[in-house]
């Protein structure tokens, strides 16, 4: 079972793997080292745009790449118990005990047989990090071949 969120995207690098090619000559580190720059860049966006409460969930977002092939690509995501909840939200609903007649914890009044939980707002922070993946991608690769030319 997976706890919390996590978002992946992969990118389709063989247009711009061609394009280097024909510009830097062969298959180039470059579309890797901006695909890896692209998912920091990802996290980092995740991390500004999550509501901080007590700042667990925002140091909890991280990326990692992955591979297969000639596809690259990386996982960007929380493992936070709440992570899903804040990003997708949650209708309301009543909690009722699994293996006892009713619910109690330490500071409540008295047992009671349920607890009405209010509908949670989603506050989408990994999805919009998410669809701003080809803007970092283009930026990144940008940058990858102006350092490559300074050479």
């Amino acid at each position: 079972m997976r706890i919390g969120a996590t978002a992946s995207t992969s990118i389709n690098t063989r247009a711009y793997e061609r394009g280097l090619r024909r510009v830097l000559g062969g298959m180039s580190d470059d579309v890797k080292t901006a695909v890896d720059r692209t998912g920091t860049d990802v996290q980092n966006e995740a991390r500004r745009r999550a509501p901080v409460d007590n700042g667990r969930l925002r140091s909890s977002i991280v990326s990692r790449a992955e591979s297969s092939g000639r596809q690259v690509g990386y996982v960007v995501g929380s493992n936070v118990v709440y992570a899903a909840t804040v990003e997708f939200g949650r209708p309301e609903m009543d909690i009722f005990p699994k293996n006892k007649k009713a619910l109690y914890w330490p500071g409540a009044a008295h047992p009671v047989a349920k607890v009405h939980s209010p509908e949670i707002k989603a506050r989408p922070y990994l999805r919009p990090a998410i669809e701003m993946t080809e803007i970092f991608f283009r930026a990144n690769l940008a940058q990858v071949r102006a350092g490559r030319g300074r050479r």
